[in-house]
């Protein structure tokens, strides 16, 4: 008996009677990078240059470092200085004080003075070690005060040097001639002059430096006053000075 033919399966043709394969399981999508940016080329004038903070802190430390070893050999030369020589400040006082020829005269143009001031100043240096050095003083001379102050004239001393332990008496003399004041005036200064309660005044100012084994340190500008009392207290009393600098700064 002859073969059947095998017929071929036609394309897409499931047996029933097999078991369906189970499909593959699902790919899990690969996640790729992110694309890299680009990043612009900056120019060479907008980028940041190096710091150099390590040697301006190695140069701060150094001068801070300096600063302070000078203060400290500043202050221990002071102590040194001090505890050796003692320095103290000099006196000054107003010893005398005259008018010669005080005339008050009443002309028709209006009243006029006419005097010479003759004043004493006694300076005293206490130092057993240091030297004082005074420059070119000019003196000015009053009586009378508030509004009645009147100007007995001006002149100039040549400064000297005053050594330790020393008291120097300085002369000074001022004179007025023919001086226009007015008639009020005039007669309360007479008044007051022949009764001796005329105020007198002595300003002087000058230099005074100080010297140290032959050496000269500095000159510091200084104004001092004197006076400022009656001529009857003057007879009895020796008034001292006042002694400032800046025009404000009492030293003495």
């Amino acid at each position: 008996m002859a073969d059947k033919p095998v017929l071929q399966k036609p394309p897409g043709y499931r047996d029933s009677n097999m078991a369906t394969p189970s499909p593959p399981p699902p790919r899990r999508p690969q996640q790729q990078p992110p694309p890299m940016r680009k990043t612009a080329g900056m120019p060479s004038s907008f980028r940041p240059k190096p710091k150099r903070r390590s040697c301006c802190r190695t140069c701060c430390c150094c001068l801070c470092i300096t600063l302070v070893l000078l203060l400290v050999l500043l202050l221990v030369a002071t102590a040194v200085f001090y505890l050796w020589f003692d320095p103290k400040l000099p006196t000054f006082s107003l010893a005398s004080f005259r008018l010669d020829g005080f005339k008050l005269s009443d002309d028709p143009d209006g009243a006029s003075l006419s005097a010479t001031a003759v004043a004493r100043v006694e300076m005293r240096n206490p130092n057993a070690k240091l030297v004082f050095y005074y420059g070119n003083t000019a003196v000015e001379m009053s009586v009378g005060n508030g509004n009645d102050e009147t100007g007995m004239g001006e002149t100039t001393i040549d400064g000297f040097r005053q050594g330790p332990k020393n008291s120097t008496s300085v002369k000074v003399e001022t004179s007025v001639k023919n001086q226009l004041l007015e008639r009020g005036l005039a007669k309360r200064l007479s008044t007051k002059f022949q009764s001796k309660d005329l105020v007198i005044n002595v300003v002087a100012k000058t230099k005074v430096g100080l010297g140290v084994g032959g050496m000269k340190i500095g000159m510091l500008a200084v104004n001092l006053r004197c006076g400022g009392v009656s001529l009857n207290k003057l007879d009895t009393d020796s008034p001292k000075c006042t002694l400032n600098t800046l025009k404000w700064v009492n030293i003495q």
